[in-house]
């Protein structure tokens, strides 16, 4: 299937694959690739030495291109972005709004800048800038999440900016792939479908958690970080949001000190950045620790198997897979589903 997106970054079919931390590691991103989406490999855990390891063994695992998620904010984006350009990926996505020097540097590169947003504002702004494609996430999506739904953000921003749309939140299958493109979208960005495949190396007892899941058991909870954040309701998450906040205090410098070990950030760094997320937002110091190493709970649940000590990002769509195809099965049953959705329309007329 061929669209502004597929012609942008050289992928076969208009489908991406999301980087999510601890999730979107090497054997995810290749075989994503190699099914002909577009894999992104997450970087925001990883150090600079990881981050050039994870791009290479990625690029020995496949040919297709691939892309890697930054954080826009992070203090070292610059060197980041240098490895992104030495490495010769082929995409760079977003969490945040890069900045307009970020963006010249990549495009002047070659590199493909995809920034993710979840305000047809924001859209606008880095379509600007230079951005090549956005991301468009709605309120289905799973992670920090706005308040739009997808229907309703998505048709906005493709009015808005002239630069191709990816559309995010609430897709698993090839009867939303041509929903999206019905919008006016280039294709569609997956998250918890793709976690939910047999090359995800999420721990088994973790996907069962997420299979066995209703939509009803996805909700949205401020108790981890103070800002809306999708994901499967838990009995920890059930104990933040009952947590005071003493005991939701100790609980975030807790799980600060052990992120600071696993990351090797200094707790200065780690101050730093939590006044940086503070500003501007009605966050207590528990919640602004709890944001600094969310990682760490993330980390628990998607490469330790403890859910009960981690939490578990999660789309809506949670709630309707049922299975765990390969990469592979996956985007050829979608392409395969789209193609005939489509044929369906046309005789139906």
């Amino acid at each position: 299937m061929e669209t502004a997106l597929t012609r942008l970054t050289g992928v076969r079919h208009p489908v991406v694959q999301t980087g999510m931390g601890w999730v979107a590691g090497p054997r995810l991103v290749s075989a994503t690739a190699n099914a002909g989406a577009l894999g992104i490999l997450a970087s925001a855990t990883m150090t600079l030495d990881q981050l050039r390891a994870a791009v290479r063994e990625v690029g020995a695992r496949t040919d297709a291109p691939f892309g890697v998620n930054l954080r826009a904010d992070a203090a070292d984006a610059g060197d980041r972005v240098r490895i992104l350009v030495e490495e010769g990926v082929r995409v760079a996505s977003f969490a945040l709004a890069p900045s307009r020097e970020l963006i010249g540097e990549l495009k002047e590169a070659g590199v493909v800048v995809m920034p993710t947003v979840g305000a047809r504002r924001h859209a606008e702004k880095v379509a600007a800038w230079g951005a090549d494609a956005v991301l468009v996430q709605g309120t289905e999506g799973g992670g920090h999440t706005g308040e739009v739904a997808t229907t309703v953000l998505l048709p906005q921003v493709v009015d808005a900016v002239d630069i191709p749309v990816v559309a995010a939140g609430g897709f698993f299958d090839g009867r939303g792939l041509v929903a999206a493109i019905a919008y006016g979208a280039a294709g569609v960005a997956m998250g918890t479908r793709f976690l939910l495949t047999s090359d995800s190396t999420v721990p088994d007892a973790v996907k069962a958690r997420y299979l066995a899941a209703t939509v009803r058991d996805v909700t949205v909870t401020r108790a981890v970080d103070g800002l809306p954040h999708r994901m499967l309701r838990t009995d920890l998450v059930d104990a933040l949001e009952r947590s005071g906040r003493v005991r939701g205090a100790l609980q975030a410098v807790r799980r600060a000190a052990g992120y600071r070990k696993l990351s090797g950030t200094s707790w200065r760094r780690m101050l730093r950045d939590g006044r940086a997320l503070k500003h501007g937002k009605d966050l207590t110091w528990s919640q602004v620790l709890l944001a600094a190493n969310t990682p760490m709970l993330l980390r628990a649940s998607m490469v330790d198997g403890r859910t009960d000590l981690g939490v578990m990002a999660s789309g809506q769509v949670a709630g309707v897979i049922g299975d765990l195809p390969s990469c592979a099965e996956l985007v050829e049953r979608m392409v395969k589903e789209a193609e005939d959705t489509c044929r369906r329309l046309t005789a139906s007329r």
